[in-house]
């Protein structure tokens, strides 16, 4: 699976096409402790099977389900990719923010080119981790792909890396390897030199990540072609 989304804020989404680029999930909605609490005790209930029945892990992750959790003062439980491509029947484009703990990991492209394989409907991928992109043009060349970017990686978030990870992503050094065919650049950060050459000199859209105030949507409008937001509705 994906990241977790509210049914009925996909389906307002779905409802209203301007607002496709949003985020279908504010972060403040979602109970992020009990998922985490609940994913962990299922991780050890899986490593616990794999040592004493040789069960294949990788295969019982990839099918398992969602414990249903529910969205923080809602009755709504997390979707899968699967179901979100249901509901959305290739009605709006999706556009799909792959997670990744930097450890070379692919996983998580595999079982989304499993689930996307019969999906007719346009969706694009992306990925603040190059090896996720470059994964993703192994795996899904035909899927429109992204870097998500930002101009330092220096702040305490990104201390997990190795200097020679932060390094990698810094001027989006890795594109000639990667080959995305869009950029999602933080919106605080913009404008930069290396997503200004990517769109003026390579022709790649520029998204911006995340607008949510009236500041912010100016910036958008002004230095990217299209804005990732929440918080509200363009056109309100």
């Amino acid at each position: 699976t994906a990241s977790p989304y509210d049914v009925q804020a996909a389906q307002a989404a779905v409802d209203q096409p301007q607002a496709n680029l949003a985020k279908v999930l504010p972060p403040s909605d979602f109970d992020v402790q009990a998922a985490q609490a609940a994913l962990d005790q299922a991780q050890a209930a899986l490593e616990k099977t794999r040592r004493t029945q040789g069960f294949d892990v990788e295969t019982a992750q990839a099918q398992l389900p969602l414990l249903g959790l529910k969205f923080r003062n809602t009755s709504e439980q997390m979707m899968s990719l699967g179901e979100l491509c249901a509901l959305v029947k290739g009605r709006v484009p999706l556009v799909i923010e792959l997670k990744s703990h930097f450890d070379g990991d692919r996983k998580l492209v595999t079982r989304m080119a499993q689930v996307l394989a019969p999906y007719a409907g346009p969706v694009a991928g992306m990925s603040f981790d190059p090896d996720q992109v470059l994964a993703l043009r192994d795996n899904l060349p035909w899927l429109p792909r992204g870097i998500v970017a930002q101009r330092s990686y220096y702040d305490d978030y990104w201390k997990k890396l190795t200097p020679e990870q932060r390094r990698g992503m810094l001027h989006l050094r890795h594109a000639f390897r990667t080959r995305p065919h869009f950029v999602a650049y933080w919106v605080n950060q913009l404008p930069a030199p290396a997503p200004w050459i990517a769109r003026n000199i390579f022709g790649l859209p520029l998204l911006t990540w995340t607008v949510r105030t009236p500041e912010q949507r100016e910036r958008a409008a002004r230095y990217a072609d299209q804005m990732i937001f929440e918080g509200f509705r363009p056109g309100t």
